[in-house]
């Protein structure tokens, strides 16, 4: 049986260990620290630790990756998803065939840390993941496989993300056998077509739908759901938008209003339709429900 380490850390990254599982002996799970979450600041354990110790596996949280060194030496291989951190290169030829990536885009397409709300930002038809061998650049070693899926109407990035995790899982299940055994070789990645998937920044992610056309802010509120959520600012205060879909309408630009008890939000060039959204302070809700609390009165967001 094959014998591998894991590393990974949010509950895209879960697919795929347990699709690793299907094909080899996970010896060894390498996460990130538990981390502080919420108003209470209590340390809460990464997705991948919850789900390796649910399946008795053995788990390290090292500060620093290089920590873990001895514990994968002489293994058959590292898989990686979603770690959240770079693997030093120190680290790389630790196990016998080395380090391999399932990095969630077409690569070369959309290298680095946001690739599927890259993705969704530029309205690419196409996603998909693709298991690379880890080289010391980032996402540009050479590809074990690939395995693609259209980009559904409407999908947001987690959702998208969530579909891809599973796709990767079943990737790796088929592919780490080849990768061991030396009969699958990688074929290096063309670097002319390759695009960069920036760090995704809050600032990036502010609305202004007096400036901007209706497919923009239709691709902004889902390449930013979950994280961090498209903002305005309306009535003096930050307003998230979670998700909206199609109108057909006359609107003001950057102003929404309620027409047949559905509320619109005129765009640089149209209108789309607020379907589910959240004030400052205030849970997410229903958009015709936070009309109906101010009284339908038109909502100004400023640009």
């Amino acid at each position: 049986m094959i014998r591998a380490a894991f590393f990974g850390t949010p509950a895209e990254a879960v697919p795929v260990l347990f699709g690793t599982l299907q094909t080899a002996t996970v010896e060894i799970v390498v996460t990130r620290p538990d981390a502080p979450q919420g108003r209470s600041g209590e340390p809460v354990a990464p997705p991948v630790k919850v789900a390796a110790e649910s399946k008795g596996l053995p788990v390290l949280q090292p500060r620093h990756p290089l920590d873990v060194l001895e514990s994968i030496r002489g293994l058959d291989v590292a898989i990686v998803a979603a770690y959240g951190l770079l693997i030093p290169v120190d680290l790389l030829a630790a196990p016998i065939a080395g380090f391999v990536n399932l990095h969630y885009s077409l690569l070369p397409r959309w290298r680095g840390a946001s690739p599927v709300v890259r993705t969704i930002l530029a309205g690419d038809h196409a996603a998909g993941v693709t298991l690379i061998q880890m080289d010391e650049g980032l996402d540009t070693g050479p590809v074990y496989a690939a395995e693609s899926t259209a980009v559904r109407p409407g999908e947001t990035a987690g959702e998208l993300t969530a579909r891809l995790a599973v796709l990767g899982g079943g990737l790796v299940a088929i592919t780490i056998p080849g990768v061991v055994d030396g009969t699958l070789t990688p074929v290096p990645q063309d670097d002319s077509r390759a695009t960069a998937a920036a760090k995704v920044g809050v600032a990036e992610a502010f609305l202004d739908p007096a400036r901007h056309r209706v497919d923009a802010v239709d691709r902004a509120v889902r390449a930013f759901n979950p994280k961090p959520g498209a903002w305005a600012i309306v009535d003096g205060r930050r307003f998230k938008v979670w998700r909206v879909g199609p109108a057909s309408a006359e609107v003001p630009p950057g102003v929404a209003v309620v027409a047949d008890d559905r509320v619109l939000l005129g765009c640089a060039d149209g209108a789309v339709e607020l379907l589910r959204v959240q004030p400052e302070g205030k849970p997410e809700m229903d958009a015709l429900a936070w009309m109906n609390g101010r009284r339908r009165k038109p909502a100004g967001f400023a640009s």
